[in-house]
């Protein structure tokens, strides 16, 4: 049984069932709360034992929100891993994406790499496949339906509109390529 992961913005990842992970976005649920923390610490004296005690409220406000992405990701990778025989993922540079496209704060808020990271270990514990597709495969423009490639497809393109009639969600339509082409890896090693 294989599964297609795609890479998203909100909700972290789309899988080649057409569900998203609906990842919560603590970091960007709690930036005004820390951000409020912060600048309560700004305002303490150095060397203070307030100073003190607030730098340990800005400390566990981080805390929280480490610990809540990775009870997140953990239940995610452990549910896929339990599920399915081989997982299919696009291979990114997160890091390049992160700065390069401007994203930085919702690539890091997402935690991706980690997920990804524990994901492989939980299939590989089980003796099931994580199978990274080249990051250079056109994902997003081929028809899932038909395979023919589209040229022009600009990040606004939510939706993707086929000349076959077939019309679905753009990462969709990328986590079912994504399957497609790591179904065709693995045919290849085995």
């Amino acid at each position: 049984k294989f599964i297609g992961i795609d890479f998203a913005m909100q909700g972290m990842c789309v899988f080649s069932t057409g569900k998203r992970a609906e990842y919560p976005m603590f970091y960007q649920n709690t930036e005004k709360k820390l951000a409020r923390e912060q600048r309560k610490l700004s305002r303490c004296q150095k060397g203070s034992q307030n100073y003190k005690k607030q730098k340990k409220r800005v400390a566990l406000c981080h805390e929280k929100i480490r610990n809540q992405r990775k009870d997140f990701q953990h239940k995610l990778s452990a549910s896929l891993a339990g599920s399915f025989d081989a997982v299919c993922v696009e291979d990114l540079n997160l890091k390049g994406m992160a700065g390069g496209l401007h994203f930085g704060k919702g690539v890091h808020d997402n935690g991706y790499g980690l997920f990804l990271s524990m994901l492989e270990y939980k299939l590989e514990e089980r003796g099931k496949y994580l199978i990274k597709v080249d990051r250079y495969f056109a994902s997003s423009k081929i028809c899932s339906v038909c395979g023919k490639k589209k040229e022009e497809l600009s990040l606004a393109d939510r939706i993707y509109y086929c000349e076959c009639g077939n019309r679905m969600d753009r990462d969709v339509n990328a986590a079912v390529n994504i399957m497609n082409e790591g179904k065709r890896i693995f045919a290849e090693c085995a």
